[in-house]
């Protein structure tokens, strides 16, 4: 800084501060009362505004410094007087000759308008306009710079309107004066631009219409500066323009580009104009496209070939069409996919003669001579053409999934004829023409090119995820998206390859990119190609022109490929990658080194991806891979990343090639112990020992065995949740490969460790617990101190654990197997252990009664224990069990709930039959006063029949025909038998043999039943039958769709929904043909129907979604229509002193939300989402709380992956969703409404924080208003902020 060093500005310094100090002595002995800090800052103030009028440049320099800092002091305040003088000084010293004293001035105003009132700011404000429009030319820039600065900081709607009001007029007269510079109407449309920006909606609609006439006439202006000025001010004011108003600011424009005696400049200036409509008003501009569309088609076509600039701008339009209006640009997307086919290879100037590309390395000379001598032209923009018509076709890829199959077309002739069978208005397919243009010339382009193939890939991958690649169950073959790019591979791989010969960094790592993105959606799709890209991944890692980000693409590349692949396919070409991938762990850059060492783990499980037999020489790498981790793992000093991965991949060496370095590990593993010990890679480390273990070369860990054990066992006690589960797999590793060399001491100290683990708070834990000691259990049989330990320290846990509402899943199994471990443990009784689960179904007197859950699974846990403990243990259990049943004392109804359920789960693993009367004594506890017990009963006796069907099932059917008044319980008993057999194939079979026919006739008879409970008892076990007997239930089911009555067709229809389960089953090729039958009675006139329909098209859609991919075109309108309010399924209940309205269509229309959400996973390629968003989503999100939920998870789910769709309507989705997140219940609302109104709130958030994450939301005004309203308001501010970090 010259300034602060001159002796000059020194000595003002110096006066500077004795001035201040003689100032504040005088005062003080003048003014002994004005101590206080207000008067103090009015008397230093004054003192500033009299120096700031020096005529020295450094002196007002300083004092214009002082004042910006007094200013920004939280406690200045000012009265009337001094804020006069603070603007009027302010003002003065932005004409200061100095330009950093002006400079200083402009600073001082941010501060200064938020803290003077309003008046001065407007009369400051005023003052600027003037000198910007009748002063100096001199003095323009900065009057400019400081008005922005104002507007920038208005803060409150009055000072905004006023703001408004007053410079409004002026800068329109500015404008519109013909007597003005140019440089004066620029300044003006740029500040007139940042006040509409921020305050359009508070303007009047004349005021609007007047400012919008003015800024129209402007687009006709001979300088380019004012109209280029003037789009950006109106696309400002678009934004706020009423439905009218922007119509007729469209309707201006088009006609100006309907007129043919324009300027070309002008023409190219109105399609400006259209796009930045669009881009400011999203969807709203959706009903102008039939006018502006063909418009701008025509121009592309028909613009002379030096006019590059008109089909730039036209395709930009195009483009933001496709984004902001999905629904009203459909008719026009094939039109628009020609046109950016056609222009993707717009190149007059340039003329490629070259032969078709080769791969032959011989070439890679040639090659580079050609790309260095290319054609290049200073003055050729037809590179901005192409750009433009790459963006413009990404944007139909992401707004259009519907239209994939169209993108790829071209991949073989018979698609071509499929597609002209099913479509007559095929158009030109991207697919092929993307990777044609990979060799485009200019590198912007070619990178944009790269981008759009990428969107293309993605987009394939998420709207074909669990498809199969090709369906041929049907007449017709139908090959999805991924089908038709496998068979465009070859071609890719043919034109990356060429791109990986360039000498242009950018070019490789964009061509890295999309074969990246290829085997992500293609996993195995490169097997027969891989030698041919070896060498560019090698030219990558070891040419000296080679960037990190480079090297970091293609070592990505070569772990997912050699991740996705079969190992054999890389035998061949080991040595080339091995040597360069070697060199990369060495790299200085930590990022290179760490994707190296990922890249190195694929390799070992490439070089040896079989224990048994190897067809490759693995030994020559094993030392060089070994070193150099080993240089990496043993170096303390690198990135936590670095450390993790070497740890990693030095755990693969070993667990894949111990065998080979006997030698060597006494020095490797202690070292891994070390990091054990390191806070940072001590969890890295606990799993590298894991996998170390469960190596079947038995790695010898002697040297440090003790010592990982007694690590290990110390991090149960660690806070670290993911720490202490990763040492429980870890342990059990260990305890399985090497449980002889681990001393019963260690043990008891580990089971003293786990019992503190196992809880109901955190069941995963406690699973893996369980499943530790029950392999210690099995490891020790015959040890009693670690029988002893469990016993005394994990069994009460056990027993705690059982008693839990929450057990279920792999806890409860784990749960199970420990109990059957323990049976056979040392000084553990099979009589003890019974007692003390049948006493864990006691009530307590603290939490009284067990719930359901935890009756069944103590029920499950003595079936198990029971089998463990042997037949004549289960036989003596069984007939205590009876026993108890036979108590007629109602006052044991807790102990005959419970041994149902244990009789039901012994007899589900254990042929009962030898218990004579069993199925009777059961069957009379139908007969209990308590529902319980019934359910309880009909269970058992369901089970009982599991374990020997050829004798209980027809004892159930029997019972059925005769017990009219069991009948339900009756259902139940058969539903449990046919449910446990439609699973297991050995019961299959054993059910076909079984009466079929009468069990159908049956079940078709209690279709009709008017009571809800057996219809859905009834349909279970007819979906359920139909896996066993596809052939015969199929068309027995499709027969009744047509039955007179509601019940049997709603019946049907869910009977079916039950036989689409996730695993292949027979049943599909089945149903396939008929599907549609049972689908189409969402038209049915019954409501229940319709809602059954809806139900099985949903649970197609998660199961098996080809099942109705050929069929959504005619269902989703049924569906659609199913979610709006009918107002003949509202009625109105007369309940005496009130009235309540019941809606009978509420659960029909969460279904279909519901059933929308679930085709949104799996068959996003076959939907318009934009047909869908209005009217039905934004009816949803204002409808009841059952229906707003789905909605939310709806609108979360199409802002993650159509995007373009959602910002399209935006502003018609803010009004429910502020509703909802403002609505407050009643005040004498009860708890459970309070709660629900809450998790309403938050699903409400949650969606509109996944809005806020797409890019691009920021033009909606509306949702900016939400977003500011949800920040100022302290309790949502603190919801959206938890829902966010979810």
């Amino acid at each position: 800084m010259t300034l602060l060093a001159s002796p000059r500005l020194e000595a003002h310094v110096r006066e500077k501060e004795r001035v201040v100090i003689d100032r504040h002595s005088t005062n003080l002995e003048l003014h002994p009362s004005l101590v206080k800090a207000f008067n103090m800052a009015n008397i230093i103030i004054t003192n500033i505004l009299e120096k700031m009028t020096g005529k020295d440049k450094d002196y007002r320099y300083m004092a214009t410094s002082d004042l910006l800092n007094e200013l920004n002091k939280e406690g200045f305040k000012s009265d009337s007087d001094l804020e006069m003088k603070l603007t009027s000084a302010v003002l003065q010293q932005l004409e200061d000759a100095a330009g950093d004293v002006s400079g200083l001035a402009v600073k001082c105003l941010a501060p200064l308008v938020k803290k003077i009132s309003e008046d001065r700011i407007l009369e400051m404000a005023n003052k600027l306009c003037d000198k910007l429009l009748n002063g100096k030319d001199q003095h323009r820039d900065i009057a400019s710079i400081a008005l922005k600065t104002i507007v920038s900081e208005v803060n409150t709607t009055s000072l905004a309107q006023r703001i408004l009001a007053s410079l409004g007029p002026q800068l329109i007269e500015g404008i519109t004066n013909p007597g003005k510079s140019t440089e004066i109407k620029c300044e003006c449309l740029d500040i007139l631009g940042d006040m509409l920006q921020r305050f359009g909606n508070l303007m009047t609609k004349d005021a609007h219409e007047e400012l919008l006439s003015a800024l129209l006439s402007q687009l006709g202006s001979n300088q380019a500066s004012v109209r280029k000025k003037s789009i950006l001010c109106i696309a400002s004011l678009a934004s706020s323009l009423s439905d009218d108003l922007l119509a007729k600011a469209t309707f201006e424009v088009v006609q100006l580009l309907k007129s043919k005696n324009i300027k070309p400049e002008l023409t190219r200036t109105n399609i400006q104009m259209i796009g930045a409509l669009s881009r400011s008003v999203g969807y709203r501009f959706g009903p102008h496209l039939g006018d502006s569309v063909p418009l701008l088609i025509n121009y592309c076509m028909t613009a002379s070939e030096s006019d590059e600039e008109l089909r730039e701008y036209s395709l930009q339009a195009l483009e933001s069409f496709l984004l902001r209006c999905p629904r009203d640009i459909s008719p026009y997307c094939d039109d628009i996919l020609i046109l950016t086919m056609e222009y993707l290879s717009y190149d007059p100037n340039f003329t490629d003669n070259m032969e078709e590309d080769t791969d032959d390395e011989g070439d890679d000379e040639e090659e580079d001579d050609e790309s260095a001598n290319e054609y290049t032209d200073d003055e050729d923009a037809s590179w901005k053409v192409r750009r433009a018509a790459a963006k413009c076709l990404q944007a139909i890829i992401m707004s259009r999934p519907e239209m994939l199959i169209k993108l790829y077309y071209e991949a073989c002739e018979v698609l071509y004829l499929f597609l002209l069978y099913l479509h007559d208005d095929v158009v030109g397919a991207a697919c092929p023409k993307l990777i044609e243009r990979f060799k485009e010339r200019e590198e912007n382009v070619k990178m944009d090119v790269f981008n759009t193939f990428i969107e293309l890939l993605r987009q394939t991958g998420n709207v074909t995820k669990g498809q199969v690649d090709i369906d041929e169950s049907r007449q017709v073959v139908i090959p999805f998206p991924r089908w038709l790019l496998n068979q465009e591979v070859p071609k890719i791989v043919k034109s990356v390859n060429r791109q990986l010969r360039e000498k242009s960094v950018k070019t490789k790592v964009g061509a890295f990119s999309v074969l990246k993105e290829l085997v992500v959606v293609l996993p195995n799709c490169l097997a027969e190609h891989i030698g041919s890209l070896v060498s560019g991944i090698e030219k990558a890692l070891t040419d000296k022109s080679s960037t990190s980000n480079l090297k970091i693409e293609a070592l990505v590349f070569t772990r997912l490929v050699m991740a996705s692949h079969s190992p054999s396919v890389f035998h061949p070409y080991i040595k080339a990658l091995s040597s360069p991938v070697l060199s990369a762990v060495g790299e200085r850059y930590y990022k290179v080194t760490a994707e190296a060492l990922r890249v190195c783990g694929e390799l070992v499980r490439v070089l040896r991806p079989n224990f048994e037999t190897s067809t490759l020489d693995f030994k020559p790498y094993i030392n060089p891979i070994y070193n150099a981790i080993l240089a990496r793992l043993a170096n303390q000093d690198q990135d936590q990343e670095v450390k993790e991965c070497a740890i990693s991949c030095m755990s693969l060496v070993i667990s894949t090639f111990g065998d080979n370095l006997q030698r060597d590990l006494p020095a490797c593993l202690p070292i891994l112990v070390d990091r054990m010990g390191n806070e940072i890679t001590r969890l890295t480390a606990v799993k590298a020992f894991a996998v170390i273990a469960n190596s079947p070369l038995r790695i010898d860990l002697s040297c440090v065995l003790e010592q990982v054990v007694s690590e290990l066992t110390a991090f149960l006690r660690k806070a670290n949740r993911a720490l202490r589960q990763a040492t429980l797999g870890t342990l059990n590793s260990l305890v399985v490969a090497y449980g002889e060399q681990i001393t019963s001491s260690a043990y008891e100290v580990i089971i003293v460790e786990l019992s503190t683990l196992i809880s109901e708070a955190d069941l995963h834990m406690t699973a893996l617990a369980l499943e530790l000691c029950c392999t210690m259990m099995t490891d020790r049989i015959s040890s009693q101190s670690v029988g002893l330990t469990v016993r005394h320290k994990v069994l009460p846990q056990a027993l705690i654990l059982i008693r839990s509402s929450l057990l279920q899943g792999q806890a409860l199994q784990a749960l199970q197997r420990f109990f059957a471990s323990l049976v056979h443990s040392a000084n553990t009784s099979f009589d003890a252990l019974l007692d003390s689960l049948l006493s864990s179904a006691k009530p307590s007197p603290q939490s009284g009664g067990l719930a359901k859950q935890a009756l069944y699974s103590i029920a499950q846990c003595v079936a198990v224990l029971c089998l463990a403990a042997g037949d004549q243990k289960c036989a003596s259990t069984v007939e205590m069990l009876k026993g108890i049943l036979k108590d007629d004392s109602s006052m044991n109804s807790a102990k005959q709930h419970l041994a149902l359920l244990c009789l039901g789960e012994i007899g589900r693993r254990k042929d009962l039959s030898m218990h004579v009367h069993i199925e009777n004594i059961v069957i009379e506890s139908f007969q209990s006063p308590f529902e319980e017990i019934k359910s309880a009963a009909s269970y058992a006796l369901g089970n009982i029949a599991v374990g020997n069907l050829s004798k209980y099932l027809p004892f159930i059917l029997d019972q059925i025909d005769n017990q009219q008044k069991k009948q339900y319980l009756l259902l139940h008993s058969l539903k449990e038998v046919i449910a446990r057999h439609s699973i297991d194939q050995t019961g299959q079979s054993e059910f076909q043999e079984s009466n079929v026919e009468k069990i159908l006739n049956l079940l078709f008879n209690h279709c009709e039943s008017d009571e809800e409970g057996v219809r859905n008892v009834v349909a279970e076990c007819l979906g359920k039958i139909a896996l066993i007997e596809p052939k015969k239930l199929v068309p027995a089911l499709k027969e009744r769709t047509a039955s007179p009555t509601a019940f049997t067709r709603a019946t049907v229809v869910v009977a079916v929904k039950y036989s689409i389960v996730e695993r292949p089953e027979k049943i599909d090729e089945i149903l396939y043909p008929e599907f549609s039958t049972f689908l189409m009675l969402i038209k049915d006139s019954d409501r229940h129907v319709r809602r059954a329909a809806v139900l099985a098209l949903s649970t197609a859609a998660h199961n098996k979604p080809n099942l109705i991919k050929g069929l959504l075109p005619e269902l989703l309108p049924l569906l659609y229509d199913q979610t709006v309010i009918k107002k003949e399924l509202i009625r109105t209940v007369d309940l005496g002193p009130f009235k309540h309205v019941v809606d009978d269509g509420l659960e029909l229309r969460k279904a279909a939300f519901e059933c929308v959400d679930t085709l949104l996973d799996g068959c996003l390629d076959q939907m318009n989402p934009s047909s869908f968003i209005v009217p039905y989503l934004i009816s949803g999100l204002g409808d009841h709380y059952d229906v707003k939920m789905p909605c939310h998870l709806i609108l979360s789910k199409l802002a993650d992956k159509c995007p373009s769709a959602v910002l399209a309507v935006l502003d018609s989705l803010v009004d429910p969703l502020e509703k909802t997140i403002n609505h407050k219940p009643k005040a004498d609302a009860v708890k459970q409404e309070v709660d629900r109104n809450e998790d309403m709130i938050r699903s409400a958030l949650r969606a509109i924080a996944s809005i806020s994450r797409i890019s691009g939301g920021d033009y909606s005004l509306k949702f900016k208003m939400l977003m500011n309203n949800i920040m100022s308001t302290a309790s949502l501010a603190e919801k959206y902020h938890f829902v966010r970090s979810e």
